[in-house]
C-alpha cells in the first residue's frame, strides 16, 4: 500500500472534524479554513517521503492536540465543547458579531 493510507487517515479527520466542529467554524472565513487543511494535507504528504507510513501519524497528532486545546478553551470559557453554547458569549469571545 502506497500514499492511500495517508489520504483516508486525511479524509477520515476531514469527514469527522468538519462534522463535530462545524459549529465552531460558522463565521470563520473559507480562505483560513482551506489554507488549514491545505497545510496539513501538504505536510502529511510531504512527510510520506521521509517518514513512509509515520506521516499518518502527524494529522492525527495535530488532530489530538487541536482537540486537547479545544476542550481545555470551552471548559475555561464555559462553552459547551461539542453544542458551541451559550451561542452569544461564543461569538463574542472569537469576536464575531451577533446576529439578533
Amino acid at each position: 500500500m502506497g500514499i492511500e493510507l495517508e489520504l483516508a487517515v486525511l479524509l477520515g479527520l476531514v469527514l469527522v472534524g468538519m462534522s463535530v466542529f462545524a459549529p465552531f467554524e460558522v463565521e470563520t472565513p473559507a480562505w483560513r479554513k482551506l489554507l488549514k487543511w491545505s497545510l496539513i494535507v501538504g505536510l502529511t504528504i510531504v512527510l510520506y517521503g521521509p517518514l513512509g507510513h509515520g506521516a499518518a501519524l502527524v494529522p492525527v497528532a495535530f488532530a489530538g492536540a487541536g482537540a486537547g486545546f479545544h476542550l481545555w478553551w470551552c471548559r475555561k470559557n464555559g462553552i459547551h465543547p461539542i453544542r458551541a453554547t451559550p451561542r452569544r458569549r461564543y461569538y463574542e469571545l472569537r469576536g464575531w458579531t451577533w446576529h439578533e
